[in-house]
């Protein structure tokens, strides 16, 4: 039984000429023509309406005959780095401090222009950008550690001190001798089959997954740095491995259970709602009204349901278990053709 496009023919057909990332994961364009099958932002020609058919999910164009497109790899993840560029992530998070110029890209095989337009599609930021990062977040913590603001700043790589004071506020908002009373909050974009996301991770734990098209995502993030008085950086943490990790497994039906740890910031009444939402079981859904009843709450509803739309880490608390009384799909964040595909995935694996 195939699964219903979340948008109309004309519309999929749009997104692929305009190659609109925010449909990826929404549906794969397959030709009539050539028999091959892409996502919706390949580069390779567009064809014309006529001969191009949709389909919700790869696996329902490979059952029809087509075969995946070598340009586009539909088949595989896209966060999944390149051997070459996985190898300069290394290079980075073993030595913050060091500068690989175009020059020695080069020496190591590789075309600067294509390393920049990778990080660029990854990380929002060209390699050269990213490096600066990398060496800015390496001063943090030392200045975290307790060095002086000179001894950061050469020990970074650094060689100007105006010039480091300069690019540390413009980054972090405050000058380098008031950073002690901050914190970071590293970010990265990954891939997932039901389109792109950004996650966020503290030392604590991962404190923000959400879909790129979410609404009021920027909003989330204002509020997220303010209350842990950070700055978000793009940049690795430790969290990200495991996030990538399991989440691939869940996609894959061999996941039921997370235990990526999480830190997320709220009322003590939030806390409770979403510790509640990771009793769900995998596979099961409740009512807003039955949620309010398990906390011991049965009048409070309405609150519930408030405190379920300001969960940020999607997935992981799984808001998407949450129903109407009527067995109706309701709001959730990223998207009711998306909380559809979860519970359905959920219920698959669970037989």
């Amino acid at each position: 039984m195939s699964t219903p496009l979340p948008a109309s023919a004309h519309e999929c057909y749009r997104a692929l000429v305009a190659k609109d990332a925010t449909y990826e994961g929404r549906f794969v364009a397959a030709v009539k023509t050539t028999g091959i099958f892409c996502r919706p932002t390949c580069t390779a020609r567009k064809p014309r309406p006529e001969n191009v058919e949709f389909f919700a999910t790869p696996k329902e164009a490979l059952l029809r005959g087509y075969r995946a497109c070598k340009v586009c790899t539909p088949l595989t993840p896209q966060d999944e780095a390149p051997a070459a560029m996985q190898a300069l992530l290394e290079q980075l998070a073993e030595q913050p401090t060091v500068r690989i110029t175009d020059e020695a890209l080069r020496q190591q095989g590789l075309e600067p222009a294509t390393v920049r337009r990778w990080f660029r599609r990854q990380h929002g930021l060209t390699f050269q950008g990213y490096q600066r990062l990398a060496r800015l977040n390496h001063a943090f913590k030392r200045l975290q550690g307790g060095d002086t603001v000179t001894a950061a700043a050469y020990d970074s790589g650094f060689e100007s001190l105006s010039g480091f004071q300069d690019s540390f506020k413009a980054v972090f908002g405050a000058a380098p001798t008031h950073s002690r009373q901050q914190q970071l909050i590293h970010l990265t974009r990954l891939d997932t089959p039901l389109g792109t996301m950004l996650a966020c991770a503290t030392e604590q734990g991962i404190c923000l997954l959400e879909f790129t098209d979410r609404r009021m995502l920027e909003t989330e993030l204002r509020d997220l740095a303010s209350r842990l008085r950070a700055t978000i950086v793009p940049g690795a943490n430790p969290h990200f491995e495991l996030l990538r990790t399991q989440l691939a497994e869940y996609f894959a039906g061999q996941r039921r259970e997370f235990s990526v740890p999480l830190h997320t910031p709220g009322t003590e009444f939030q806390q409770a709602v979403w510790q509640e939402l990771r009793q769900i079981p995998f596979g099961a859904v409740r009512s807003y009204g039955q949620q309010a009843l398990a906390l011991g709450r049965p009048t409070a509803v309405r609150a519930v349901a408030a405190a379920n739309g300001l969960n940020r880490v999607a997935i992981l608390i799984p808001c998407h278990r949450v129903i109407g009384a009527d067995g109706q799909l309701t709001g959730y964040g990223g998207g009711l053709w998306r909380k559809q595909r979860l519970l359905e995935l959920e219920q698959q694996s669970d037989r």
